[in-house]
């Protein structure tokens, strides 16, 4: 019986710095997996970084654009299916673009979970994947991709396991220091008591670590491939043999589980094979 990985997001990007260590690893162990991108996302970079709202900023041509190097960052990345499904990116939460009423994040969640759970029907995964909506990043197509998917796993009985995306906060601290010994002037980040406090909370939540050493090189690749956005990223900038230890394990919640699996686990899948 061939298992099935479904990984739900919000934007082109997102299946590559969350989830695309576990997309690559377990592609290679013969793993179906599924990608669905809620959005297009319309409010990323134009060209030479020009941003929305300013001259020279195209909707329709970024969400071609990000919607390509979806496809190609899926090719490094060996997922099986690719489903896209339309939505307007709602841009950042003081953003005044999330207030129209095509943004994603107004779509009723019922109609979102309806497709998401279609998908789940067509692809019968084993496992779904998607944001923690409780995390410090509150950005609205997260949550509402989030909030959808929880309601989508309700309305069936197929998946076995659901998991929230989440990154401890040592890590990040460990990216800016290996910014700044890269030579890279980074500022120092503020965070708000309420940020720190949800940070460690989700830290405390962590069940689930997967090695994806082996296949970093791969997540690195479908990173890059999103160079529309990332061209001057942090992650480009990090020495590979340092970006080996801190971004080596993707580290996931459970938030479902049928399979009686202890925890801490090391594979989404424990339980299942």
């Amino acid at each position: 019986m061939t298992l099935t990985l479904m990984a739900v997001h919000a934007h082109p990007d997102d299946e590559a710095s969350s989830t695309g260590g576990v997309l690559a690893r377990y592609s290679d162990e013969g793993i179906t997996t599924v990608v669905v991108t809620c959005t297009n996302g319309e409010f990323g970079d134009g060209p030479d970084g020009i941003k929305p709202g300013d001259n020279g900023h195209d909707t329709a041509d970024v969400a071609q654009t990000r919607l390509a190097e979806l496809r190609e960052s899926c090719k490094y990345l060996g997922v099986t299916e690719l489903e896209a499904l339309g939505y307007h990116d709602s841009g950042m939460p003081d953003w005044e673009y999330r207030h129209d009423p095509e943004a994603f994040c107004n779509v009723p969640i019922e109609t979102v979970a309806g497709r998401v759970s279609s998908l789940i029907e067509r692809y019968r995964p084993d496992v779904v994947v998607t944001y923690d909506p409780d995390g410090t990043y509150q950005h609205p197509d997260h949550v509402h991709a989030s909030r959808a998917t929880i309601a989508a796993v309700e309305m069936t009985p197929l998946p076995a396991k659901l998991y929230f995306t989440s990154m401890r906060r040592s890590q990040w601290l460990q990216v800016m220091q290996a910014l700044r010994e890269a030579g890279s002037d980074v500022p120092e980040w503020e965070f708000t008591e309420d940020d720190v406090r949800k940070m460690h909370e989700a830290e405390e939540r962590i069940t689930t670590t997967v090695d994806i050493t082996s296949v970093l090189d791969r997540k690195r690749a479908a990173l890059l491939a999103h160079a529309s956005q990332i061209t001057d990223s942090w992650f480009t900038k990090i020495p590979p043999e340092v970006a080996g230890s801190i971004f080596g394990k993707e580290t996931f919640i459970r938030f479902l589980d049928k399979t009686g699996a202890s925890v801490p686990e090391s594979d989404l899948f424990a339980g299942l094979r």
